[in-house]
């Protein structure tokens, strides 16, 4: 944007621009709007710690080659790393999205652009400044947003329990009223305790984002959105879709070009190759730039929205070709099958026939088939056989070791993507990479099948089938 100081001088400015401007008017305060900011900003937070060295390291070294991972989804780490990175820039773009909607409620006008200022930065158009990642400066700043994150979750906890009290309130007085004979002690105990409460409340208020201005709340998230896109640039390199300083002539040849989103080539990349991807060129991550200021066009993160949008408009969601778990809209039924299975194969006692009939309605019709095939297969065994017992709980454990991972990974995913709930969570978050949803169908099936035949014979060869 040309607008603005190439050299980002105008982030700097705002804590000046800000003072002078709230002399002629009243700084607004976020209030009730504080839940949804501190979502913001736990995963801002969150997406911070997923950034750093450690996390990194963990990516590239463990998650990309752990054994769940390369058997069902892709051995090709070059894809793999894609996927992360396109999964980051799209956690970073909910977030900076959110941010620009609440610049909309700033006094200085320069934080209600934050959207013209993010296009940019993805564009080259702007440098990043001189706050980097990892700097004591922004590390103050990321533990100062811990702090309001943690206190607004206090005060949402404390909001709940007050509300709680002021109904039994109400009812303590009408019970009053009906009975004039009794005894005032017990109302005058319950009094100091909502008063107490209150006051906590009011507390809580105080030191969390309730009674903080738009302008201070913005000015810190935007700083921080910008670091994380210069660090997501570092970390992931060669995945990132635009150059990180092109300048306003090199932008200019660029201008006439048609739009390419970062996710196509991977969506290709799973479309031409069904089931794990054994390749050796790397993925070719084609460069988009635009003037408009459209790069929040697929946000989602609105409050009242459910998981059925949330999905619909994640575009690393949808690039899950058909022969995948994803793409045939499995992955979740899947991972309930495995987590069931983990359950009872851990349990020390019987398998009811509700419980067995229960787990095999959650089959699919092609996966049921295929247990009833190894069944018939495998029942043939002498019964007596308590090797075969041993055998099988053997191999089991060996299966569900790379397996049940994947399967608590897509379950979490989904949890940390629910809009309805309210968290302020600012862990480092999973990836769509560990879980079930770009796994192979047909091998994801097989393993679950030898699961669940090889839990119906350790059962039967050691008596515990029937309860």
């Amino acid at each position: 944007m040309v607008g603005l100081k190439k050299n980002m001088g105008w982030l700097p400015e705002i804590t000046s621009i800000i003072s002078e401007t709230r002399r002629h008017k009243k700084a607004g305060q976020v209030g009730i709007l504080a839940f949804e900011t501190a979502k913001t900003m736990s995963r801002l937070v969150s997406l911070y710690k997923s950034l750093s060295d450690e996390e990194i390291t963990r990516l590239t070294k463990d998650v990309v080659k752990s054994q769940g991972v390369a058997f069902l989804n892709s051995r090709d780490e070059d894809f793999l790393l894609s996927l992360a990175c396109a999964e980051r820039l799209e956690d970073l773009d909910r977030a900076a999205a959110a941010v620009s909607r609440l610049g909309k409620k700033c006094i200085d006008s320069n934080l209600d652009r934050i959207d013209l200022v993010y296009t940019d930065l993805k564009l080259g158009i702007l440098d990043f400044g001189r706050s980097e990642y990892g700097s004591r400066l922004t590390e103050r700043k990321v533990q100062k947003m811990e702090k309001l994150v943690s206190a607004t979750s206090s005060l949402h906890a404390a909001l709940d329990a007050l509300a709680e009290m002021e109904i039994s309130e109400r009812k303590v007085k009408q019970m009053k009223k009906g009975n004039m004979h009794m005894s005032n002690a017990n109302f005058d105990h319950f009094n100091q305790k909502i008063e107490h409460q209150r006051k906590e409340v009011r507390n809580f208020k105080e030191i969390s984002l309730w009674c903080k201005t738009f302008d201070e709340i913005v000015s810190m998230m935007t700083r921080i959105v910008i670091i994380l896109y210069a660090r997501i640039c570092v970390v992931f390199k060669q995945y990132i879709p635009v150059r990180l300083s092109l300048s306003l002539p090199e932008m200019a040849c660029f201008q006439e070009q048609k739009e390419v989103s970062l996710i196509e080539p991977i969506k290709q990349e799973i479309l031409l190759h069904p089931g794990p991807i054994l390749r050796e060129p790397k993925p070719e991550i084609l460069q988009s730039h635009s003037q408009k200021s459209d790069v929040f066009v697929n946000e989602y993160d609105v409050l009242g929205k459910d998981m059925e949008i949330v999905a619909k408009n994640n575009r690393v969601f949808h690039s899950a070709g058909p022969s995948t778990l994803g793409g045939s809209g499995l992955a979740l039924r899947y991972a309930n099958v495995i987590l069931l299975a983990e359950k009872y194969l851990d349990s020390a006692t019987s398998i009811g026939r509700h419980e067995r009939e229960s787990l095999y309605e959650m089959l699919t019709e092609n996966l049921k088939a295929l247990v009833r095939t190894k069944l018939r297969q495998n029942m043939k065994c002498k019964e007596d056989d308590a090797l075969l017992a041993d055998g099988w709980r053997g191999a089991m454990a060996e299966i569900m070791g790379w397996l049940a991972p994947m399967a608590h990974n897509t379950v979490k995913w989904q949890m940390e993507r629910n809009v309805e709930k309210m968290k302020f969570d600012s862990k480092p978050g999973v990836l769509l990479l560990q879980t079930l949803h770009f796994s192979d169908k047909e091998k994801t099936e097989a393993a679950v099948a030898e699961v669940l035949v090889g839990l119906s014979c350790m059962y039967r060869f050691e008596n515990r089938l029937y309860a």
